[in-house]
């Protein structure tokens, strides 16, 4: 019995001295810890309401949302949407999502151009150079309205040194494109290419850029994007 007692007080005394694992709340998850992110992110994806359309691919929407907490963090963003460009589809499909991340719905999925030089129908080179007529991947605040030659149109501020940090300067805005249309792609068997902007079905033009516009955030994203975004902030 006193052998007995001795064991049930060694093991008390173990107990009391073991570390305790803390509750982490579930509202904020750092992106240091991947895997716990990761698992969050797919959780968020499942979950999303897709309002009828088609959801991003999980790897897209997981990137994107890296991206956006840290901007978000940072006090760059003004609005809780959340635009992603998937630019590892082919220029034939849906590739534009806007979500409201405060409600977590999916608000539009469309069509969406890259530039002339960027590719054909898949887009596999990208540029931060003046002239070059390419897209730049990465992460973008949205900036002010304004009507210039294609009507319409949003100006996009990069905030990745050299990505995507000269956009503003190399006149890379969202626009309206009578080229991104599906008569154009049964015509051309692709869509129609930019001079490197993020173009968007005529139709629809007005109505993202209204919804999007002053500090949201926009994701271009493609698999050959391999950094984290703070390595490259502005």
């Amino acid at each position: 019995m006193k052998y007995k007692f001795l064991s049930f007080a060694i093991v008390f005394v173990l107990m009391a001295f073991a570390p305790t694992k803390t509750a982490v709340p579930n509202t904020y998850f750092p992106v240091e810890s991947l895997g716990g992110f990761e698992a969050k992110a797919a959780s968020l994806h499942a979950g999303l309401n897709a309002n009828h359309f088609q959801l991003p691919k999980l790897k897209s929407f997981s990137e994107a949302l890296k991206g956006f907490y840290q901007l978000q963090d940072k006090g760059l963003l003004q609005k809780e949407l959340l635009t992603i460009i998937d630019f590892s589809m082919s220029s034939n499909e849906k590739r534009l999502w806007i979500i409201d991340m405060a409600t977590e719905t999916v608000l539009m999925n469309t069509y969406v151009a890259h530039g002339k030089n960027t590719g054909e129908e898949f887009a596999t080179s990208f540029s931060n150079t003046d002239s070059s007529n390419k897209s730049s991947l990465g992460f973008y605040t949205t900036g002010e309205v304004y009507n210039g030659k294609h009507g319409l149109s949003l100006k996009l501020d990069g905030i990745e040194k050299g990505i995507n940090n000269n956009a503003r300067r190399r006149g890379i805005v969202m626009h309206a494109a009578d080229y991104v249309s599906t008569s154009f792609i049964k015509a051309h068997n692709r869509l129609g290419r930019s001079q490197g902007c993020p173009a968007v079905p005529t139709e629809l033009s007005a109505q993202i850029i209204e919804l999007i516009k002053n500090k949201s955030c926009l994701f271009i994203y493609h698999p050959s994007r391999s950094y984290n975004i703070n390595e490259k902030l502005v």
